[in-house]
């Protein structure tokens, strides 16, 4: 038996080695890449004694590099992206109508606040501190500014119906 047709039977024995570890498609690359290894480096090993036990030792080295390499890049439990389902990411119907609704039920009961509550809320929506807001309404001590903060909070909370939902 010449070197060609011990390599061709040894294709065999090789590639059903390889399916029973990892899958069909990469089975025959790893078999592909033990014979160019083989033929390429051992030109010289002929005796089948000699060739089985030197594949199948290339072949485990093969396997485990694939292995390692799938690990480094992440590829080792990936899942297939036709299985993954797309997130819609417009909003549901129903949550767009609350927000709409809440916002108009605020800007109702916004307008019905006091000339100072909707400066204060105002100024609180532009990032002003209450230190800021202080001076602007020139007040000596900021706990007034806290008072009327927590009052006009209530104010507008029952104006809301009393929930902010």
């Amino acid at each position: 038996m010449d070197r060609d047709q011990i390599l061709a039977a040894l294709r065999e024995r090789i590639l059903a080695f390889a399916t029973l570890r990892v899958s069909r498609a990469q089975a025959e690359d790893l078999t592909q890449e033990v014979l160019v290894v083989l033929h390429e480096k051992y030109p010289n090993v002929a005796d089948l004694t000699e060739l089985v036990p030197l594949a199948f030792q290339v072949l485990r080295f093969k396997m485990l590099d694939a292995h390692r390499k799938s690990l480094r890049r992440g590829e080792y439990n990936l899942e297939s992206i036709d299985d993954l389902s797309i997130a819609d990411t417009r909003d549901n119907p129903g949550t767009e109508l609350e927000r709409k609704q809440t916002v108009d039920r605020l800007l109702h009961a916004m307008s019905q606040l006091g000339e100072r509550c909707r400066e204060l809320f105002k100024w609180k929506l532009e990032g002003k501190s209450f230190p800021e807001i202080q001076k602007i309404m020139g007040q000596n001590s900021i706990n007034t500014i806290y008072t009327w903060d927590l009052r006009c909070r209530k104010q507008l909370l029952s104006l809301m119906g009393g929930s902010w939902e």
